[in-house]
């Protein structure tokens, strides 16, 4: 037991000295890196780096002071004593992440909640038009949905050679094509692609009414950190990987993954200068106008299939033009940059090195000056971009659970997948009315780094989504490309397509007669009959000469709901009451016929008896309206009641 304790006790020691080297030699990285650009803290390494330099503070300042004080407590007065264990306390708080949580900015009330958007069509007004398609609530949120409607408007999803449901000559996948999709691999939890929409999207091809002989391959270049098999992934089982996913198609399809991370730091020539290896083709000069190093992986697919990103498939003569990309991102916030969605998730693409090491080009500073449109133009075009929108990160930089990182309790449940061949027009859309939106509802008031049409970059570490958005743009149209971020030139294609319709289902009260003085309960049921949130008034009052109001509230109803709200009221006089209650219609609405529905009751003294029969329906057909008010006599209402 003895020598057990002495091992135990060497041990920790080696640990905690190899804790404390760990740190300093953290500190020292994280302050060279860093420099004069506090921006760099940001960088992937420099946050492991900050975090190691955390643990140590946390391991060793309350620790060193508590030893200090148990040497040399003997020789201390009792004020002394006291003034080291608070400073000893005071060490504990301010090291913990919870005391410095509290300088943080105020985040998002309930980041973690299932919001219904309301996502409105367009039909664009001038030409040439880019077309967005987008499926909206866990009904319709699927990759088939989407495929019907893409082909509902024109994009077939299938080529072949006879015309049909989503197929035909001018179709995106044929039967033998290679297609690569490029998804998220780099981020744990819900900052990676949906697992759940990568298996429909397979699944998808794989269905090609040709019948499907090509192969597909999951591609991603996570950069600093990155696994096709993360035990934590974004889907509804989240323990359900990429790589188990492609598991469940490789045993009858051709269907495998890749990453390109771990040939990153491998420059190597094209195919046809003879050069079989895998790794990243490098331009030995930069882009003029974005000053970007364009890089592109070529390699070997694990059924033998050489690609070059660039050219196609290499088939030992020649390059084949069988190579579709097909573009998976996840809509999420972007410390750096605004936003991540078809643009900047291009970056896992090519060989990153700017603060990673290993890497071979720049690409990661050059998101700012358009660099991915360069990156596209010069290498592969996506064939389709698919934004997964099931999950996003809605918290706007600079607030604390800002992306790119999306851990599960910072994400928030839309339900929305979007998809268009113009990566700028659908990264403008996504983000004004996805993102934008999801964050205004979650609690934030200033939205401005996810805003498409700000140019302000404070918040945001490098370059204001607005600013790179259009300088993007701008190469492509400099390269011939009809791309847009005018709205104008956008055909917005929802399903399914927003229904606008408030109901009042009924009106009732507590009893059909009551006293003067008495308090009325009066029970109101509205209906959202919609696929909208709805945002509206609802207004309870009674007619008899005049039309007093005895309520007004506002009311918020997401899709499909229905409420039962409670009103009270007084009245002072007696007589028989209509009792209304009308909700406003809302834009667009579809039937307002419903929008208002009421009751009868009547009040009487406290002399009379409150036995009550209803009128006889045929006195009501013949009693007296006036400007569409009913008047009774209390004679005539008390003949009704004996």
């Amino acid at each position: 037991m003895k020598k057990y304790c002495y091992l135990k006790s060497k041990h920790e020691k080696l640990r905690r000295r190899e804790l404390l080297i760990l740190g300093i030699t953290s500190l020292f990285w994280l302050l060279y890196r860093t420099g004069t650009k506090p921006s760099r803290i940001e960088y992937p390494c420099q946050r492991a780096a900050l975090a190691n330099v955390s643990i140590m503070f946390k391991s060793f300042i309350p620790v060193s002071l508590g030893v200090a004080f148990i040497k040399i407590r003997g020789s201390l007065s009792k004020k002394w004593k006291v003034l080291l264990l608070v400073i000893i306390a005071a060490s504990i708080v301010v090291t913990s992440g919870n005391f410095w949580d509290m300088f943080l900015s105020a985040e998002a009330v309930d980041p973690n909640q299932e919001l219904q958007l309301v996502l409105e069509p367009r039909t664009a007004i001038a030409s040439p038009a880019s077309d967005i398609y987008v499926v909206n609530g866990r009904e319709y949120a699927h990759i088939n949905q989407l495929i019907d409607l893409m082909g509902q408007h024109g994009l077939l999803f299938y080529k072949s050679d006879t015309s049909g449901t989503n197929k035909g000559p001018n179709g995106l996948i044929a039967r033998d094509d290679i297609v690569l999709i490029k998804i998220n691999e780099e981020w744990p939890q819900r900052g990676g692609t949906n697992t759940d929409v990568l298996k429909e999207l397979i699944q998808a091809i794989v269905n090609h009414p040709d019948v499907f002989i090509g192969e597909i391959v999951v591609v991603d270049n996570g950069q600093w950190q990155g696994s096709m098999n993360w035990p934590q992934s974004n889907a509804e089982d989240i323990t359900q990987s990429t790589q188990d996913v492609v598991d469940m198609f490789s045993p009858y399809y051709n269907v495998s993954t890749y990453t390109w991370r771990a040939i990153r730091g491998v420059q190597v020539n094209e195919y046809v200068d003879g050069d079989m290896t895998d790794g990243y083709v490098v331009y030995d000069t930069p882009d003029p106008q974005t000053g970007l190093y364009v890089s592109y992986p070529k390699f070997k697919t694990e059924f033998g299939t050489y690609i070059s990103f660039k050219y196609g498939i290499w088939n030992g003569t020649g390059y084949e033009n069988k190579l579709k990309v097909i573009n998976l991102p996840v809509l999420k916030s972007h410390k750096w940059y605004g936003v991540t969605a078809a643009l900047k998730h291009y970056m896992g693409v090519q060989s990153e090195g700017s603060f990673v090491s290993g890497g071979l080009a720049n690409g990661h500073e050059c998101v700012a000056t358009g660099g991915m449109g360069v990156l596209m133009i010069e290498t592969k075009v996506p064939t389709l971009n698919i934004i997964d929108s099931i999950w996003i990160n809605a918290n706007p930089p600079p607030a604390d659970m800002a992306g790119p990182s999306t851990p599960y309790s910072y994400a928030t449940r839309v339900n929305v997948l979007l998809a268009s061949t113009d990566p700028v027009a659908l990264d403008y859309w996504a983000a004004k009315h996805v993102l934008m939106q999801a964050a205004q509802l979650i609690g934030y008031n200033d939205t401005h780094t996810l805003d498409p049409d700000n140019t302000d970059k404070s918040g945001v570490y490098t370059e204001a989504f607005g600013v790179w958005l259009n300088r993007t743009k701008n190469v492509f149209l400099s390269a011939g490309f009809n791309v847009t971020t005018d709205e104008n030139n956008m055909n917005v294609y929802i399903n399914p397509e927003p229904v606008h319709d408030l109901a009042v289902s009924n009106v009732v009260t507590s009893k059909p007669i009551f006293n003067v003085g008495e308090v009325v309960d009066i029970n109101v049921t509205i209906e959202n009959q919609g696929n909208c949130l709805e945002n509206f008034t609802l207004t309870v009052f009674y007619v008899r000469k005049i039309d007093p109001i005895i309520n007004e509230t506002t009311v918020i109803l997401t899709a499909y709901a229905n409420t039962t709200l409670t009103f009270q009221w007084i009245p002072n006089a007696t007589g028989v009451y209509r009792i209304f209650a009308e909700v406003t219609p809302v834009p667009g609405e579809i039937d307002t016929l419903d929008n208002i529905n009421k009751t009868m009751i009547s009040v009487v003294s406290n002399s009379t008896s409150t036995y009550y029969s209803p009128p006889r329906a045929s006195y009501l057909q013949n009693s007296h309206f006036e400007q569409g008010i009913l008047e009774i006599s209390s004679e005539q209402f008390n003949s009704l009641v004996r």
